[in-house]
């Protein structure tokens, strides 16, 4: 008989009956949710000059409270257990040393809410909290193709806005990348192109895996066309990111083919994926696209002038006499120290979450007291908001003690994702362990995101669950 709640019936008592295949089918279109609802909502942004970036906000909200109520349903059915118990509590020591830190901050409602333009305060990882808890409680394996799927419709919906951008240079903030730059830079509906390229990473590395485990040949047609897509669109975003992104998907798809020991006819995907990256340096190349006849790297200009300082209002321009800012690791490494610098001035707190620039800030310029403060913001000149590496941008906005919470979180990922594929070789097992990896290695050179991080903390959340009873029967 099944059980109720105070002779309630059992349709009432739905949580309590579930099954956990009931449970991975639900959870897994969340984690659908997760991938795709933060672009879906930041269209309105982009093609509306009256609504602002804090809309796309709207999309991670959708697929967090959904995630809350299914990571309360997997710690009710105690799915949580054994070696995902660490990186989970982990987790969840992160998000209270968050409200620890918005509590000692310049701003406690930015540090609610995250800054207008960018949205990643304590709500927003306390989201990525509740996605990684509910993925960690899934059972069956098959929660990681659907998983792989979304991934793929989040680079899908993504690439396919950002050849608009390419191609017409409309619906973008990338359009120029100075005042003399006109390079039309692809951003999707990721707000950044740094951030697209992190995004497709995941996505390219999903699709080259998915040619090798796919058991049609329709299917491996359509995951090579989509490799080749989201390598084309990532040399649009003019970045160092972009440029490892592909090579790391190619040799960790590699890697697991052989992991999985795949048949080698999947080499084709890699070879489309490579002549579509060419053919876009050679588009760059012939000075159809913009201003520009030669392919380099913007990440400089993208991150500072057009986008913490043009976009977010978020930071103030860039000082020319400190800092080149059209040699990409000169930029990289001088945020790097920068970040390790206030992480050592603030060690226990931070400064805040999403409040990295308010103690760099020295001028009121020639704005009045009352001002808005973004419009402060952009008085100061040299002024940042973003260091392009997670784990110093965590020590630095929010303290050690976070950065410590987060590595307990991500190497315990990797760990049991990495002895779960040397177990077991499957496809779902490998992928969960080389898209962990992807997202391990791409927050070195870049940083937390709304289109990023929702997908990322699915993947990092799955790979800590226990998919070993993917053939068991259920229990009556």
């Amino acid at each position: 008989m099944a059980k109720t709640l105070f002779n309630s019936s059992e349709n009432s008592n739905f949580i309590l009956n579930m099954t956990e295949e009931q449970y991975a089918r639900i959870t897994s279109y969340g984690m659908i949710g997760a991938c795709i609802l933060v672009p879906l909502f930041t269209i309105l942004p982009e093609v509306s000059s009256t609504s602002t970036y804090t809309f796309a906000s709207g999309g991670l909200v959708v697929a967090g409270v959904f995630a809350m109520i299914t990571a309360l349903i997997g710690v009710i059915k105690k799915y949580i257990k054994g070696v995902s118990l660490l990186p989970v509590t982990a987790f969840a020591a992160m998000l209270v040393w968050s409200v620890v830190s918005m509590l000692d901050s310049y701003d406690r409602t930015v540090g609610l809410y995250g800054y207008p333009q960018r949205g990643e305060g304590v709500m927003a990882i306390m989201f990525y909290c509740c996605i990684f808890v509910s993925a960690a409680a899934v059972k069956r394996e098959k929660a990681v193709n659907t998983l792989m799927k979304g991934i793929m419709a989040s680079g899908v919906i993504n690439s396919l806005w950002a050849l608009i951008q390419i191609f017409t240079g409309e619906l973008s903030h990338y359009k120029m990348l100075s005042l003399d730059i006109e390079a039309h830079a692809a951003s999707g509906l990721s707000q950044s192109p740094l951030f697209l390229a992190m995004l497709l990473t995941l996505a390219l590395t999903s699709a080259l895996i998915s040619v090798y485990s796919s058991k049609s040949a329709k299917g491996k047609v359509i995951c090579t066309v989509l490799a080749a897509l989201f390598s084309f669109v990532m040399i649009f975003t003019y970045s160092v990111i972009g440029i490892a992104g592909i090579g790391a998907a190619v040799v960790l798809s590699v890697v697991s083919a052989f992991i999985m020991k795949a048949k080698k006819t999947g080499i084709l995907s890699v070879i489309a994926v490579g002549a579509a990256a060419l053919a876009a340096v050679l588009i760059i190349d012939s000075g159809n696209i913009g201003s520009i006849s030669t392919y380099k790297f913007y990440d400089g200009r993208t991150l500072w002038w057009a986008d913490s300082y043009m976009r977010a209002s978020a930071s103030g321009d860039v000082n020319p006499s400190v800092i080149d800012i059209d040699e990409p690791m000169d930029v990289y490494l001088y945020l790097d120290q920068k970040g390790k610098d206030m992480a050592s001035r603030f060690p226990l707190t931070g400064t805040g979450p999403d409040q990295l620039v308010y103690p760099q800030l020295y001028t009121w310029g020639t704005v009045n007291s009352d001002a808005e403060m973004s419009d402060v913001i952009v008085q100061n000149k040299g002024t940042f908001d973003r260091v392009y590496n997670e784990y110093i941008y965590t020590a630095a906005t929010r303290g050690i003690p976070s950065l410590l919470a987060l590595l307990a979180v991500i190497l315990p990922a990797l760990c049991i994702s990495f002895k779960a594929m040397k177990k077991k070789r499957t496809a779902e097992s490998t992928a969960l362990f080389i898209l962990t990896l992807s997202g391990a290695l791409l927050f070195l050179i870049g940083c937390s995101s709304l289109p990023f991080s929702p997908v990322y903390w699915a993947i990092a959340g799955l790979a800590c669950a226990d998919l070993e009873k993917e053939k068991k029967t259920e229990s009556k």
